[in-house]
Parts: C-alpha cells; sequence; structure tokens
C-alpha cells in the first residue's frame, strides 16, 4: 500500500498569493482535490489531505499530520507570485539539505510529466528550505503552478480544463515514480447476437390456442430464429 499524502498549500486566512482576480489558497484546494479524486482510479493507495476546506494549518501541522500517518510520499501544491508580471511558468522544490535518493529521482520524473501536461515555461527542479519539505520525513516536493499575477499564467489557471492538466501531470509523475497501477475496468458483456440474425414475431392472436403460438415458436427457434411471442 503506498500512502500519498497531498497538501493544497494556505487556506483560511492565509490566502497565498492573489493577482488577476484569483487566489492561490482556492487554486490549490482545486488543484488538490483533482489529484485525489484522480488517484483513486489506482491499486493499492491511500490518500489524505492536509485539508479539504478552507481552513488555516500552519506549516508544522501539515508536516505533523503526514509524518504521523506515516505517509510514502509529500505533495504540496502551489502557485507562484514573482515582483512584476515577469514571472512565467512552472518549477518544483525539493529540500536543500540531505535527501535521499528518491527524493531527487521522484523530482525528475514528477517535475517532466508536469511541464509535458501543461505546457508551462520550465523554469527547472530546484532545491529550498520550506518547512513542508524540511520537517517531513518522508520524500516529498513542493510545486508552483504558475505566476498568479502573470496575466499569461493567470488565464490558464482561470480554466478548469487547465486546471486538469496541471492534475493529470502531477498523478501521471506520481504513478510513474512510485509504480503505481491503475485498477481493472470492468468490460460490459458482448451484445448477444443470433446465429441467424433473424428475429421472428409470433402473435398469439393469430392462433386458436396459445399452445400453437409456442409451438410455432419452438419450431422456429430449432431453425435458428429468435422469437418472442406477443398477445397480437
Amino acid at each position: 500500500m503506498v500512502k500519498i499524502f497531498i497538501d493544497p498549500g494556505h487556506g483560511g486566512n492565509d490566502p497565498g498569493a492573489v493577482g488577476n482576480g484569483l487566489q492561490e489558497k482556492s487554486l490549490t484546494l482545486a488543484i488538490a482535490r483533482k489529484i485525489r479524486d484522480r488517484l483513486k482510479n489506482f491499486e493499492n493507495v491511500q490518500i489524505r489531505m492536509s485539508r479539504e476546506t478552507d481552513k488555516y494549518l500552519t506549516l508544522s501541522q501539515r508536516a505533523n499530520d503526514a509524518n504521523n500517518w506515516g505517509a510514502d510520499y509529500f505533495v504540496s501544491i502551489h502557485i507562484n507570485s514573482a515582483g512584476g508580471t515577469s514571472g512565467e511558468g512552472f518549477e518544483s522544490f525539493i529540500f536543500n539539505g540531505s535527501v535521499s535518493k528518491a527524493t531527487i529521482a521522484n523530482q525528475n520524473v514528477i517535475h517532466a510529466e508536469i511541464v509535458k501536461a501543461t505546457g508551462f515555461r520550465d523554469r527547472g527542479k530546484k532545491r529550498a528550505n520550506f518547512a513542508v519539505l524540511r520537517q517531513t520525513k518522508m520524500p516529498a516536493i513542493l510545486t508552483e503552478n504558475g505566476f498568479i499575477n502573470n496575466p499569461a499564467d493567470a488565464n490558464k489557471l482561470k480554466q478548469d480544463s487547465f486546471l486538469n492538466k496541471i492534475a493529470d501531470g502531477h498523478v501521471e509523475g506520481l504513478a510513474k515514480a512510485l509504480g503505481l497501477k491503475k485498477k481493472a475496468v470492468a468490460k460490459p458483456a458482448p451484445a448477444k447476437t443470433t446465429t441467424s440474425g433473424k428475429l421472428y414475431r409470433v402473435q398469439v392472436g393469430a392462433f386458436s390456442q396459445k399452445e400453437n403460438a409456442e409451438k410455432l415458436a419452438a419450431e422456429l427457434k430449432k431453425k435458428g430464429y429468435d422469437t418472442y411471442i406477443t398477445q397480437n
């Protein structure tokens, strides 16, 4: 069983970055929910979110919740901002201290899949001393999905279809990095076909007795017809 902890950044009285009519806390929650729902289509996966509503949590609360749950991987979702409107595109972060080989390998895979799915400008794979990366005990990544104060990025972030692309990139990356397998999808039963391709309706009203209609139906069936009996 793989336990994935999803952390939508900010929340409650902490809106995060704001710009172009958008709030980071709302976008991160929307993306995180989409990731959660998509991960349910994979086998042997448990998902927990630091928050599923608009509420405030400290950075330590987020990290401690993941640690206490025994998460195998931690993903923190964010939207970027910068001075002016020069910032553009996607970047990801892992802790800038000592990290496992899995942390680095996972970042390589997940980062590439998000850039591929979104078409964002690739700002590169980076490292930082962010609390949720420093305090978590499992491999962790923090993603910055576009710049909220850049009109071009913001216009993309206003589209639910683009948020789907961001979620798809995260999920595809997680699946590849963690070796997740999709659940088998039950195939619908094939449509019933007849040997002759012919259908014959036997009307009871055309016979003096119902038994005679049933007799004819039985004889037709022997000859390869599909039959059904109606009252008139």
